[in-house]
C-alpha cells in the first residue's frame, strides 16, 4: 500500500513537504523525531516507520492542492486562461473544469523535471539512509528554490525581506522559502495580469468597432456584445488562438 501511494505522489511529494518544514525550520529535528523519524545529530541515517509514512503521505495529499495552486506555474496559467475567456466573452465556455484540467497538465509538464530532481536529491537518499532528514530536506529543496528564484522579482523579494526584518542573504540560493514563496506568488500574479491585459487588446478593439457601428446606424435595441461575440470567436479560430496562447504561455517558463 505504501509503495502504491509513493508511486502516485512521485511527481510532487517533495514540493508539498517543503511547506510545513519551512515554517518550522528552526525546530526541524524535534518535529521529525516527534513524527517517528530518527534524525539524530550527525548520523547519516534516517528511519521512518510504516504508520508514519502513511501519515506523511496523507499530509502531503492534504497540502498538495494549496502547493499546486500557489507554488507552481498553475497560478499564472489559470490567471491567463481566465482573462482569455473573459476577453472572448463566452461566459462559461470553456468550463472551469476544462480550464483547470488544462492548467494542471501544463503545470505537470513544466514541474516534472523539478519534482523529479527534488525526489532524486532528497527523498531517495533519505530512504537509502544516505542522508539524515535535515540533510535530505536541504538537498531536496534546492531545485525548488532554483525554480522560484528564476521567476520571483527582486522587488517582491526585497518587500518580504523588509516585512520579515530578515537581513539580505549573500546569494539568491540562501533565501528562505518563507521569503521566496510569497515573492513568487506576487511575481506570478503580476506576470499573469500583464499577459491578460495584452490578450484583451484585440478583442477590445473589436468591441469598440462593433459598438460604434451599431450606434451609428441606430441599433440601440440590440446589445453590441451579441454582435461582437461571433467576430471575436471567428478571429480566435482563424489565428489558431489556443495553440498560439498556450504555446506563448509555455515559452515564458523556458
Amino acid at each position: 500500500m505504501i509503495q502504491r501511494l509513493r508511486r502516485l505522489l512521485c511527481l510532487l511529494p517533495a514540493i508539498a513537504c517543503t511547506i510545513p518544514l519551512a515554517v518550522a525550520a528552526d525546530s526541524k529535528n524535534d518535529l521529525l523525531s516527534f513524527a517517528g523519524v530518527a534524525a539524530g545529530g550527525s548520523r547519516a541515517g534516517a528511519s521512518v516507520s510504516a504508520p508514519m509514512q502513511v501519515v506523511i503521505l496523507l499530509t502531503v495529499l492534504t497540502l498538495l492542492p494549496a502547493v499546486v495552486v500557489s507554488v507552481t506555474p498553475f497560478l499564472r496559467i489559470t490567471v491567463v486562461l481566465h482573462f482569455l475567456r473573459q476577453a472572448l466573452g463566452t461566459q462559461t465556455t470553456p468550463s472551469n473544469q476544462v480550464l483547470l484540467g488544462l492548467s494542471l497538465f501544463l503545470t505537470i509538464l513544466i514541474m516534472q523535471p523539478v519534482a523529479a530532481d527534488m525526489y532524486a536529491k532528497g527523498w531517495e537518499p533519505l530512504q537509502k539512509q544516505q542522508l539524515s532528514a535535515s540533510q535530505a530536506f536541504d538537498e531536496g529543496v534546492k531545485p525548488l528554490k532554483s525554480f522560484l528564484i528564476r521567476f520571483a522579482r527582486e522587488k517582491d523579494v526585497k518587500l518580504f525581506l523588509e516585512i520579515s526584518k530578515t537581513p539580505a542573504p549573500r546569494t539568491p540560493g540562501d533565501l528562505d522559502l518563507r521569503i521566496l514563496i510569497p515573492a513568487y506568488i506576487l511575481s506570478e500574479l503580476k506576470a499573469g495580469f500583464q499577459i491578460g491585459a495584452v490578450l484583451f487588446m484585440p478583442f477590445l478593439i473589436i468591441d469598440l468597432v462593433v459598438a460604434s457601428v451599431t450606434l451609428s446606424i441606430g441599433m440601440v435595441q440590440l446589445p453590441p456584445v451579441m454582435i461582437s461575440a461571433p467576430f471575436k470567436i471567428l478571429l480566435f479560430v482563424l489565428v489558431d488562438g489556443w495553440n498560439l496562447v498556450v504555446g506563448s504561455l509555455m515559452r515564458t517558463f523556458y
